[in-house]
């Protein structure tokens, strides 16, 4: 029975959109594929709690080193030596150099190369002396949007046919709340009847400065989501902006389905799984018409120049006054979101594995 590895090093604290996904492809995995053997490597202290339905049900191994530490390289070698995988999933930008057995990588986007000027230098040198090597020796490469398949293209200088587009999906816990979910969802948290919601973080990508120029003009607070930290108070969004800084993964519907829209002016995404899971509970999207997010959204999210401070302010006016255009962005949305599976990811990336498995593999590539 083929030994395949998934790696869930990234997996820790508040989920993020690449850990959502890993997670979502290894829960699924073993009832999908019962012919193959899965085992996943977590960050050395394990797994965070209250990960609920999220846990893989598979042999966790605690990695050696942090993800991305000082001496990950040495140490991912030696988990792999020791645990001798048939096949390893790197599932974010993390690969293995000195390692090679067969590779079936996801790399998520380019942003760490197109936007170099906001990450910090060893940041930018890990993704030209790690990831764009190995990438080129890897059995297998993945990616989440035709966007990402051109941006990793380019800056990696691989054929953009090296990579197959899987997108990401919604999971079926996404769903529109009731009104008397959504009441008891804004009394536990303290927030008004009516809010607008805003996902993110400091990132200047994220272009959550932007909400500076709509909040205040605005009958409704923003609610802004973003994680540990005043970030309203960071990016000096101080009127009519409420931080909300940490909510639970079983929440994350409600959050969405209590709000009255969903505000994501991001510069660069390379998916954007925010978008799909607020039209998933109901909530109306309006989104930067920029990298992948028009690809993500189609014709089922309201789509504005990510500079327009005035086009999202009016906009977003309008949603929150047009009933009739509420509701039609709201059955659009479910209908699009609809589209898009976590069932269906694994299924096309256990397809994936199988042609790596079935490829030959030179003597060494599996440590001895």
């Amino acid at each position: 029975m083929a030994h395949v590895l998934l790696d869930l090093r990234m997996v820790r604290g508040r989920l993020h959109g690449i850990a959502r996904y890993a997670l979502e492809l290894a829960r699924r995995m073993p009832a999908l594929a019962p012919d193959l053997r899965f085992t996943a490597l977590v960050a050395p202290q394990g797994l965070p709690d209250g990960l609920g339905d999220l846990t893989p049900p598979m042999p966790l191994h605690r990695s050696r080193a942090g993800f991305l530490s000082p001496f990950e390289q040495p140490a991912l070698v030696a988990d792999l030596m020791k645990l001798k995988p048939d096949a390893f999933h790197a599932t974010s930008f993390s690969m293995p150099l000195f390692w090679d057995g067969r590779l079936v990588a996801t790399l998520h986007d380019a942003n760490h190369l197109a936007l170099a000027d906001q990450y910090t230098p060893v940041q930018s040198l890990y993704y030209r002396m790690v990831v764009g090597p190995r990438a080129k020796r890897a059995s297998a490469l993945v990616t989440v949007s035709e966007f990402s398949r051109e941006e990793l293209a380019k800056y990696l200088h691989l054929s953009p046919y090296r990579f197959q587009v899987i997108y990401n999906g919604v999971d079926a816990r996404f769903q529109p709340a009731t009104p008397g979910e959504a009441k008891a969802f804004r009394e536990r948290y303290q927030l008004p009847a009516r809010y607008v919601a805003a996902v993110g973080n400091a990132k200047r990508f994220k272009n959550l400065k932007l909400l500076k120029h709509i909040a205040p003009e605005l009958p409704v607070p923003v609610v802004l989501l973003a994680g540990k930290g005043s970030v309203a108070h960071e990016l000096g969004l101080h009127e009519n902006v409420l931080d909300l800084e940490e909510l639970p993964e079983a929440d994350m519907p409600l959050f969405y389905g209590a709000a009255s829209a969903l505000l994501l002016p991001s510069t660069y995404e390379g998916f954007g799984l925010p978008a799909l899971e607020a039209m998933a509970t109901g909530c109306p999207v309006l989104a930067a018409d920029a990298t992948a997010l028009p690809e993500v959204v189609g014709a089922a999210a309201l789509k504005l120049p990510p500079d327009d401070a005035v086009a999202w302010r009016e906009t977003t006016l309008r949603v929150l006054r047009d009933d009739v255009l509420r509701s039609e962005l709201i059955e659009l949305g479910r209908e699009r979101a609809a589209r898009f599976t976590w069932d269906d990811c694994a299924r096309r990336t256990l397809a994936v594995y199988r042609r790596v498995l079935e490829a030959p593999s030179a003597p060494s590539t599996r440590g001895g």
